[in-house]
């Protein structure tokens, strides 16, 4: 590989060209070529030399030939902070691969931030709203917890004001650092159920330190009434037992054929940020419940598709797991489920009825597997005493094809 085929990533604070190291002063002064955002590009001084391309809008799809345009020449190009830390750097990996990139870090907005308020970075979470919804806020939400947020724009802060006032946490703490590290530095503060500051400048982070609210555990089993819905909810206890047949990893991806009110594919992507999942679900109304429930309990990217299986699996992304919670007795949708595994990959169907416990044993016959039955029993009032009801007993068929 050529010299010049390496991309240089130089990432650039709002301190400008001062806060560079030497380092990244040379790698500039003899870049052929610099690509970066206008802000980022009127930070240079006129002793970089090389000729400057803004980013388009859209970016991602325009990158490739932004850059094999440049074959043969020295591209730069800036990035805000630490390129690697939900920056440009991050996305010109999975494009070219990390042999083609040389990236020489600044500190990110975030490592700034937390040194302006004294927060252990390593005990606080983090959460970029520059790609994601602000409901992705939700899964964060507990007592005592500090959150550092990057900011969409100079409307985020009011929004996450908001959300926080909204979901109980209206004593929390907001601090909103702005343009950190640049001479335009500024820093306002307030609470969330008191926030009145109008829109400041949208390159900013915003702090959160969280008083007294409602806790939502991280486990899976999280109450019934965290969910919305018409009753088709798998109920707490048995919900527990099938996340954990399920088996979460980071980064795989879930299939929820039969959605219902979303709980599987909703606690399957709370167990970790890098989780992902599609439910899939012939109800209009249960669709948009399942949509409302993922925001609520911080997963808005969780993915619904409208449709019955198997029909509606056709052209999903092939799936590392998948759980059948309803449609189980459907023509071909088991069949259709287990060819569309990943290999290795684990599939879990739940029954209450007969004959999808039929289903379930027919396939346990012929591929083997674990079966569970569970039954579920919760106090209740009978007169002034107290009695067990029983819900209808579910077994559960986790296998992994051979």
């Amino acid at each position: 590989m050529n010299g010049t085929d390496v991309i240089t990533v130089i990432g650039i604070g709002a301190g400008g060209w001062s806060d560079l190291s030497g380092t990244a002063r040379r790698a500039l002064a003899s870049a052929d070529v610099v690509l970066g955002s206008s802000r980022q590009l009127e930070l240079l001084p006129a002793e970089v030399a090389a000729r400057r391309v803004p980013w388009p809008s859209p970016l991602v799809p325009a990158l490739p030939g932004l850059i094999e345009a440049e074959h043969g020449r020295s591209v730069g190009v800036l990035a805000s902070g630490d390129p690697m830390f939900h920056g440009i750097g991050a996305t010109l990996v999975r494009l070219f691969g990390a042999d083609r990139l040389r990236v020489l870090p600044h500190p990110s907005s975030v490592s700034l931030a937390a040194a302006r308020l004294g927060w252990d970075l390593a005990r606080t979470d983090v959460v970029s709203l520059v790609t994601a919804p602000v409901a992705t806020l939700n899964r964060l939400l507990n007592p005592g917890r500090r959150i550092l947020v990057l900011a969409a724009g100079a409307h985020t802060p009011a929004e996450v004001a908001e959300l926080l006032a909204a979901r109980g946490y209206g004593s929390a703490a907001v601090t909103v650092l702005e343009q950190l590290g640049g001479p335009a530095e500024r820093v306002v503060a307030g609470t969330a159920d008191g926030w009145a500051m109008p829109p400041g400048d949208p390159l900013a982070v915003i702090g959160v330190e969280l008083g007294d609210g409602p806790p939502v555990s991280g486990l899976a089993g999280l109450p019934d009434e965290a969910y919305e819905g018409d009753g088709q909810l798998t109920k707490r206890e048995v919900r527990a037992v099938t996340l954990a047949a399920l088996a979460p990893v980071p980064g795989q991806l879930l299939w929820d054929v039969g959605g219902g009110s979303g709980s599987i594919g909703i606690e399957w992507m709370r167990s970790h940020p890098a989780c992902r999942a599609i439910a899939i679900e012939s109800s209009a109304t249960r669709v948009a419940t399942i949509t409302a429930n993922a925001a609520a309990l911080g997963v808005p990217g969780l993915r619904v598709v409208h449709g019955r299986a198997p029909e509606a699996l056709d052209g999903l992304d092939q799936p590392d797991t998948i759980f059948i919670g309803g449609g189980l007795t459907g023509d071909g949708v088991l069949d259709r489920c287990l060819a569309a595994l990943r290999p290795g990959g684990r599939l879990v169907a739940n029954a209450v009825t007969v004959e999808s416990e039929a289903a379930i044993a027919a396939g346990y016959a012929r591929l083997g597997g674990e079966l569970t039955r569970l039954t579920v029993q919760r106090g209740s009032p009978v007169g002034g005493f107290t009695g067990w009801r029983s819900f209808m007993p579910v077994t559960v068929w986790s296998v992994v094809p051979r």
